[in-house]
């Protein structure tokens, strides 16, 4: 299926490891410009070499704290302006930390709004604008299957993740007359190293092996087994893809059927 992205100008946030680098490789394969950010050069540099030979396309890089206003204005503004507007945007963040309600002051409130809310807030307002003045575009938000199903000792994820999916919806009306679409894509288990760090977390709490929690998780996907950067990646760029036509104000989970609610 031709994706329709070659020589189209995607911007991909948190996109140095895990999640957001398979996404940013998927849009590289398919031909896409691609700009990816990150809080941390060295990483970037490495993603961009990693791109670069699984590809053959080069990546730009910009350095972007994502609960920092003025960085991700300067960056959203550095890859319209380098690749010639600004088609995509993926928008992404590492998680907040883990905890119950009683392990939360205001500080930490705080900071999981700014880096997994608001974050999202600013880059589609920034970006916005680009994709009206080019007919069109495509944002995509990665969360968690915790806008559907409460994950248990990540209570600032599941609060500031299931804000991320209202404002899909409410975006999807409000942008459909610019011929942007806007979906949700919700990882389950995929093996990332933040999965390995809150398993490991949840071993240590526990007095087990990290094996053993991964494997007690992967019975309760009926597939077995810890998704793929690159089986979720496929999806990235798929709805962020103008093969996609229809679809707007989705929320696609990616979990291996471990989720059961209709």
């Amino acid at each position: 299926m031709n994706l329709g992205l070659s020589g189209r100008s995607v911007f991909v946030a948190a996109a140095s490891k895990g999640l957001g680098r398979a996404s940013a490789l998927a849009f590289a394969r398919e031909g896409a410009l691609v700009t990816i950010a990150s809080r941390n050069q060295e990483q970037l540099s490495h993603a961009r070499e990693e791109i670069l030979k699984a590809t053959g396309y080069t990546v730009n890089t910009v350095c972007m704290d994502v609960t920092d206003e003025k960085d991700i204005r300067q960056a959203i503004k550095t890859a319209a302006e380098s690749q010639g507007g600004l088609d995509v945007v993926v928008t992404n963040a590492g998680g907040p930390p883990g905890g119950t309600f009683a392990d939360m002051s205001d500080e930490d409130w705080q900071r999981g709004f700014e880096l997994n809310l608001l974050s999202v807030i600013r880059m589609i307002r920034e970006a916005v604008p680009y994709m009206r003045s080019a007919g069109g575009g495509r944002i995509v938000n990665l969360a968690s299957t915790s806008i559907k199903q409460p994950i248990p000792g990540l209570i600032l994820s599941n609060v500031f993740r299931a804000g991320v999916q209202s404002l899909t919806k409410t975006l999807a009306e409000e942008l459909a007359k610019d011929g942007i679409l806007i979906n949700t894509i919700a990882p389950g288990r995929i093996a990332t190293d933040r999965i390995t760090e809150l398993d490991t977390a949840r071993a240590e709490k526990k007095g087990t092996s990290l094996e053993s929690i991964q494997a007690e998780a992967a019975e309760a996907i009926p597939l077995g087994r810890m998704g793929t950067p690159e089986e979720f990646a496929r999806l990235v760029a798929f709805y962020g893809s103008f093969a996609n036509t229809y679809v707007t104000g989705q929320s696609i989970m990616v979990d291996g059927g471990m989720l059961r609610g209709l």
